[in-house]
């Protein structure tokens, strides 16, 4: 990353608030050092978080608010009363053209339905979806939806398939991604109606991508294609049960090199 980016962020996003979000920045700007931040919040919790991360500071502004969106709050709520508040400023920095990215540790079902309103979607998508950059043997693929929709019907699923490969194209920078769709099987009689029909859609429509049908749950990892498609129910346990066998095989890992001298000087080795 050459060219200086300024991320706004929710500092009172998540469950622990600045706490977390500021030294989340610092790492960020570790790896990134031309990064900038604006912090949205409580502001005398934030510097005090900031006087502890100087350099972070030096590349850092905040601008105070008292109100906060919780992690109960129904997305309808948010919008009722949520103007104003930590995650409605940072989404509206991007808005303004203040900021590039806007960045969330906090309700989700809130942080997608400002966004829609402030932002607004894509020419012709109706729905938005959240985006995993998912792990494989090869390189990140992009997973959509993993949990913005339950269901999802399929020109939905069209539009995620159109979303995540123009997500591909700004990251990966490949000019016709590869896309498939999550089912059951990778026959063309498996899977409900809506993937049937965004099969076929997909299938038969020229678009800006390279669509290669079904894939199933145990190839996503094996990096077959560039974009994976999902509606936000299935695409939620897929991530969840992906996260949670991570940490699994870490303990049995960890468990393992504990036995012994020669297993811990292997694994300090």
């Amino acid at each position: 990353m050459s060219q200086p980016r300024t991320i706004a962020l929710d500092a009172m996003g998540g469950d622990y608030g600045p706490t977390v979000v500021v030294p989340g920045a610092a790492l960020s700007l570790e790896r990134y050092p031309t990064l900038n931040f604006i912090f949205y919040g409580d502001e005398p919790r934030i510097r005090a978080e900031l006087e502890k991360l100087p350099v972070l500071a030096a590349k850092s502004r905040v601008v105070h608010t008292a109100l906060a969106i919780n992690m109960t709050d129904k997305p309808s709520q948010a919008l009722r009363r949520g103007k104003g508040s930590s995650l409605w400023l940072a989404i509206d920095a991007v808005h303004k053209g203040e900021a590039d990215v806007a960045v969330s540790a906090g309700n989700t079902g809130a942080f997608m339905a400002m966004s829609k309103l402030i932002l607004r979607p894509m020419a012709g998508i109706e729905r938005p979806a959240i985006a995993a950059l998912w792990p494989t043997v090869k390189a990140e693929c992009i997973v959509l939806d993993v949990g913005a929709n339950i269901g999802a019907s399929a020109r939905e699923l069209g539009d995620f398939a159109l979303m995540g490969a123009a997500m591909a194209r700004a990251l990966f920078h490949i000019e016709r991604p590869t896309v498939a769709l999550l089912n059951v099987g990778v026959e063309e009689i498996k899977g409900v109606e809506e993937v049937r029909q965004a099969h076929a859609w997909l299938k038969s429509t020229d678009l800006p991508l390279e669509y290669r049908g079904f894939i199933e749950g145990d190839q996503i990892g094996q990096g077959v294609v560039d974009v994976v498609v999902v509606e936000g129910f299935a695409g939620n346990i897929a991530l969840k049960t992906a996260e949670g066998t991570a940490k699994q095989i870490g303990e049995y890992l960890r468990a393992a090199m504990q036995r012994s001298w020669l297993s811990r000087l292997g694994a300090v080795l």
